[in-house]
């Protein structure tokens, strides 16, 4: 499906050119540096921006993606039809009320990370190296170290399907394992309110730099990937389990099953997103 012409001119009216690409492949949008074209690819600088482009998506019965760092997806070789919002920069600004800290859906979770560190404000130490973004993280329940995003989310601002504006207590987000209310609701999460506690900047520091010390130690941050790929099992982990299977260094094309962490599958070069499938299939077919 390819985007009505009357979509793209009414969004030049209110977007600046390099805000709207047409035919741009994500394999330069995601950090496993895979996937074929969007068909239209919009950064919105603002929530009302937002909902002038889900108003418009609605008048002209398009199909909607969204985006944010585009560091937990596989994007097909075929690429995504219709309109894609990737939340970006414009939309990564930070405000301090208090303990709290309200930010946009785009800021890099390292950032705000940084930012409540520089603040003496504890509790998102364990975010420092989730190579994600604030709206992300809400929409997954992003975690890691123990620590997870339902344990400081406060609210959340979102455009619903109807380009209408809405608010969520965080009684109202269902953040569960890698999951919130969002993947249901299909609506889009613009600005988040996190809840800190007071804390001795030298300590948080500390530990987020013993954190990041872990993670560069384990993981394969040197090569593109998507993160983690597997869910946990319950009372296990997957990167322990595949790699008691013996398979740490399998690939298929160019993806590839990490030699450093098994959990993880990386882009070894040129890999495309049929490499990775077919490798989560081998996988998947020799573990049963």
């Amino acid at each position: 499906m390819k985007v009505n012409e009357g979509f793209i001119s009414a969004c030049r009216e209110f977007l600046q050119a390099e805000q709207l690409l047409l035919d741009e492949p994500m394999s330069r949008q995601t950090t496993f540096e895979i996937g074929g074209p969007a068909d239209c690819l919009i950064f919105p600088h603002s929530i009302q921006e937002v909902q002038k482009i889900v108003s418009l998506v609605n008048e002209y019965k398009l199909r909607l993606t969204v985006l944010g760092n585009g560091s937990n997806l596989l994007v097909r070789d075929g690429g995504i039809r219709g309109v894609v919002v990737k939340f970006n920069g414009p939309m990564s600004e930070m405000r301090l009320e208090g303990n709290h800290i309200i930010a946009g859906a785009g800021v890099l979770l390292k950032d705000i990370s940084e930012f409540a560190a520089a603040h003496g404000l504890a509790g998102l130490e364990y975010a420092c190296g989730i190579p994600g973004s604030l709206g992300g993280a809400v929409f997954m329940n992003a975690g890691a170290y123990g620590g997870e995003t339902r344990d400081v989310a406060y609210s959340v601002t979102a455009v619903a399907k109807d380009g209408s504006l809405k608010s969520y207590s965080k009684d109202e987000l269902d953040l569960g394992y890698r999951h919130s209310a969002f993947q249901e609701n299909g609506e889009l999460i613009c600005e988040v309110e996190l809840e800190l506690q007071p804390g001795d900047e030298a300590e948080i520091r500390s530990l987020m730099a013993d954190y990041t010390q872990r993670r560069e130690a384990k993981q394969p941050l040197e090569m593109p990937s998507a993160g983690s790929t597997f869910k946990r099992p319950e009372g296990y982990f997957a990167g322990t389990l595949i790699d008691q299977t013996g398979l740490k260094g399998l690939k298929v094309g160019g993806a590839q099953v990490s030699t450093k962490h098994a959990g993880f599958v990386v882009n070894a070069g040129h890999a495309t997103a049929a490499d990775v499938q077919g490798l989560i299939r081998s996988e998947e077919h020799t573990s049963e």
